[in-house]
């Protein structure tokens, strides 16, 4: 059992069991398919399912997908699941979805390059990704996200993550924001938002 699992294996949704912000903002009512990559417990795919999307959630952890599976059944909406690494190579089926999203996935600085390059090769050329995740300077904030300095992001290498894999950026920002999802995630923030699209 990894160390998500562990985490996950309370009861309690420990991000809370509502869609991130940056998700609300961008998306309405629609169809299409969606990959959630680093999905955890499932709060963002079950949002994105209630608006009519088909969502697949992804993620390394058994337990933050069987409460994925917990919490669209609550929410009476289906939500598909897939148990992956997603710091390897080709671990999403290549061009298979219109879309892809990522809220607050981190894996070390050396897997990043390959969890991007998952991130994006997920969707058809012309689909849409985006990703919300803490800059390195959340540290600072302390309120929430990884303790680690080398788990976190750092703008000008998430532009370089994603102009190696042929993409037109339609915004790329780090910014200061408020979130309070869970008991993880609570106040002001430093977090890169990301709108690109597959060439």
């Amino acid at each position: 059992m990894n160390h998500w699992d562990e985490k996950f294996k309370d009861e309690t949704y420990l991000y809370g069991e509502e869609a991130n912000q940056f998700v609300k903002e961008q998306f309405e009512k629609g169809h299409g398919s969606i990959a959630c990559l680093a999905e955890g417990e499932g709060r963002n795919a079950v949002y994105l399912a209630g608006l009519g999307y088909d969502v697949t959630a992804y993620d390394y952890a058994e337990e933050g997908l069987k409460k994925t599976k917990r919490l669209a059944d609550k929410h009476h909406v289906e939500v598909n699941t897939r148990l992956a690494d997603l710091t390897i190579e080709n671990a999403v089926e290549e061009g298979a979805y219109d879309y892809a999203v990522m809220i607050f996935g981190h894996v070390e600085e050396k897997s990043q390059p390959t969890l991007f390059k998952n991130l994006i090769h997920a969707v058809k050329p012309g689909g849409k990704i985006y990703f919300e995740v803490y800059s390195k300077a959340q540290l600072d904030y302390g309120t929430g996200g990884p303790k680690k300095y080398e788990m976190l992001y750092d703008l000008e290498d998430v532009k370089n993550y994603c102009e190696t894999n042929d993409v037109d950026t339609i915004e790329l920002i780090e910014k200061e924001v408020e979130r309070h999802e869970g008991d993880k995630h609570n106040g002001k923030c430093r977090v890169i938002q990301g709108i690109v699209e597959k060439k």
